[in-house]
């Protein structure tokens, strides 16, 4: 699933393309079908973000509400596709002039109203990559909950687009056993994690990858290779189980989470 800062580029992207332009819609799937036809020909205002809900406005109570879920995918082209997928998967088409988004699998893809959007951005967590964002909320519910820190960054409802990666990653950062559990957690440490999700999930828009090594542990610090991952960046945690930490040399460990692959180093992340 992508992580929220997939979401943000997306949003920034079809802002840039169609903003303000009239578009041609359709769904050649034909299961948003009714809806895209009531949509073609209008001018599309503009998209945002918040956490893993992207928002596409055609104007007063047109909201197009995108999830993209564990296999959606939406891809910017411009110019002659080069999906080879046809358009029996194509639930989404938007068009202007030679460049297209072309939206396949989402968990949700639906027409909504503004107020249905605000319903939803209040049942979301806090987002650190919008700045109206402040970590207020999300810490009110870290602070009396008996959940592992590492479950409650998971949830959509308190730290909005932090991801698998993210989650794993921020934690080592802090050198904090990702079992903590919530309440333990003091506002202190609480206040650096937030910062730093801010920093590292904001840079993720602009660079369009996840990277959070520091300087000193980069390859070309340490003589090493660097990482081959399809989610490229550098990393400490992610993906790299049985593998040795890169500030240790312990072996990192692994194990399912609530349905998701848990990482962490059992030595650098001793906190509890």
């Amino acid at each position: 699933m992508p992580e929220g800062h997939v979401i943000h580029r997306l949003a920034g992207g079809l802002t840039q393309w169609f903003g303000g332009r009239t578009v041609r819609v359709s769904s050649p799937q034909g299961r948003f079908a009714d809806e895209a036809a009531s949509l073609d020909g209008s001018v599309l205002a503009g998209a945002e973000a918040y956490g893993k809900h992207l928002f596409v406005d055609f104007g007063p109570d047109r909201v197009v509400h995108i999830h993209l879920g564990l296999i959606g995918k939406l891809w910017l082209i411009d110019g002659e596709p080069t999906s080879p997928a046809g358009p029996d998967t194509l639930r989404l088409l938007i068009t202007a002039d030679a460049r297209r988004a072309e939206l396949r699998g989402p968990q949700w893809c639906r027409l909504i109203t503004d107020e249905a959007r605000d319903a939803v951005i209040e049942a979301s967590g806090d987002d650190p990559i919008r700045p109206d964002s402040t970590g207020e909320k999300a810490w009110a519910r870290i602070s009396r909950s008996g959940r592992s820190i590492a479950s409650l960054l998971m949830d959509q409802r308190i730290t909005a687009g932090v991801g698998n990666i993210y989650r794993a990653e921020v934690l080592y950062r802090h050198r904090i056993n990702p079992f903590k559990e919530g309440r333990t957690i003091s506002r202190r440490t609480w206040n650096a994690i937030w910062a730093d999700l801010v920093v590292l999930m904001r840079a993720g828009v602009t660079d369009g990858r996840i990277d959070t090594v520091r300087d000193e542990h980069l390859p070309e610090a340490m003589g090493r290779p660097p990482r081959i991952d399809r989610h490229g960046g550098e990393v400490y945690v992610y993906r790299r189980a049985g593998l040795p930490c890169l500030v240790c040399g312990t072996d990192i460990r692994t194990q399912p989470l609530e349905g998701r692959n848990l990482y962490w180093c059992p030595r650098c992340q001793r906190r509890r």
